[in-house]
């Protein structure tokens, strides 16, 4: 009985961050930064080809209650299609996982490739009909495009636009036909380690944000030169490494002024700032308004 009473303790629900970027074409991104287990659901019917991508974490697909379980480990993907049955989305997000999914139509999957179908074995006459499931390893490419998504930071009226350009990115490097093709935009990005390396950047400067470490001390701690950190973070991240950090504080700010348990100074002091007048104007450049008057809102 007690085991059962800390499961529900430590398991919680959540919900995809959905964008629909066509008819029949949906970017779904799920971030647990939780010290339990998240639990994620969505219903999903039959014509439609499941994409999943774990970049950070792991993760279990229960399928069927529970009586089939599919595990998704770090910097691999999953791909998931059965015309016969649904395929109902029950994930249990390990803590401190990331995830970002792509749901197709098969209609418009069909459209996407209809000058290369006979290359993708699943839209092939003989099997179209048949179930198909495939797991493989994000490469550095789309390792890129999937942190683009996650860290999304441009104007909320192009979302659409520019998740559907990413998802068509996504899907022509996760199809790209050559195993030996060098597909990597930035040269020094040919490996996965340069690229973990660039994302444990990005976790030092969000675990230290109220004192970051210069850029020179950044890129000693994590291994590489200044001008591959700079280059590196820009092409992953979209923004520079201090552009990317004070988003990421204005917005740490932003939730603990809604949550109403602190004043402005003491938020400002959370994210760095030692004085509230620098708080204030930063966070004024970031929204518009000040921390005040953004609480006023509220109410």
């Amino acid at each position: 009985m007690n085991n059962e009473n800390n499961d529900l303790r430590n398991v919680a629900k959540g919900s995809f961050d959905e964008t629909i970027v066509d008819d029949g074409f949906y970017v779904l991104t799920y971030q647990n930064e939780n010290s339990f287990t998240e639990v994620v659901e969505r219903d999903i019917d039959s014509s439609y080809i499941q994409f999943h991508f774990c970049i950070k974490g792991s993760s279990q697909f229960i399928f069927n209650k529970g009586t089939y379980i599919l595990n998704i480990l770090e910097e691999n993907s999953l791909l998931l299609y059965n015309p016969q049955r649904d395929l109902p989305i029950h994930l249990d997000v390990n803590p401190n996982s990331w995830l970002v999914s792509v749901l197709v139509s098969i209609k418009k999957f069909h459209g996407l490739f209809s000058q290369e179908a006979d290359f993708i074995t699943f839209l092939s006459d003989d099997n179209k009909n048949k179930k198909y499931y495939k797991d493989g390893m994000i490469s550095p490419s789309m390792a890129i495009v999937l942190n683009q998504l996650i860290n999304f930071n441009l104007n909320t009226s192009i979302k659409s636009l520019y998740f559907k350009g990413k998802a068509l990115e996504l899907l022509s490097l996760y199809f790209n036909r050559s195993e030996e093709a060098n597909i990597e935009q930035c040269p020094f990005l040919v490996d996965e380690a340069n690229v973990i390396k660039i994302r444990s950047a990005k976790d030092i400067i969000i675990s230290r944000m109220s004192e970051p470490p210069s850029l020179q001390e950044l890129a000693d701690e994590i291994g590489l030169n200044l001008k591959k950190l700079k280059e590196g973070f820009k092409q992953i991240y979209g923004d520079t490494v201090y552009s990317f950090l004070f988003d990421y504080k204005m917005e740490v700010a932003r939730k603990l002024l809604e949550t109403g348990d602190h004043n402005v100074n003491e938020v400002g002091l959370k994210v760095g700032y030692s004085t509230s007048s620098h708080f204030i104007a930063a966070f004024k450049k970031k929204y518009g308004t000040t921390p005040k008057k953004y609480i006023m809102s509220l109410s």
